[in-house]
């Protein structure tokens, strides 16, 4: 499939891309290199393969829902610049 410039402005006027007679040329190219390229794709053999509508058919793998505490106060701690105990301690904000 090749487009001729004719088609090219057209294309270009309802993309709304304004473009000059020289610009046209450099088009035409452009989008006849991007349709090559589309038309090697149907060339590949894709006999017994089976389109992929979408993720919809894999199944999550779940954990369980377990409220837990983490277990990491001192590592979580650690870095804390000062602290109270097991709390962070900050400056007093409200007089």
């Amino acid at each position: 499939m090749s487009l001729d410039a004719a088609t090219v402005r057209r294309i270009a006027r309802l993309s709304r891309i304004r473009i000059d007679d020289s610009q046209t040329l450099q088009m035409q190219a452009e989008l006849n290199g991007i349709l090559a390229m589309i038309e090697t794709l149907s060339e590949v053999d894709v006999t017994g393969v089976q389109p992929l509508a979408g993720g919809a058919d894999m199944a999550l793998s779940l954990r369980p829902d377990v409220v837990t505490d983490g277990g990491q106060a001192e590592a979580v701690l650690s870095n804390a610049p000062d602290r109270d105990g097991p709390f962070y301690a900050v400056p007093k904000v409200v007089e």
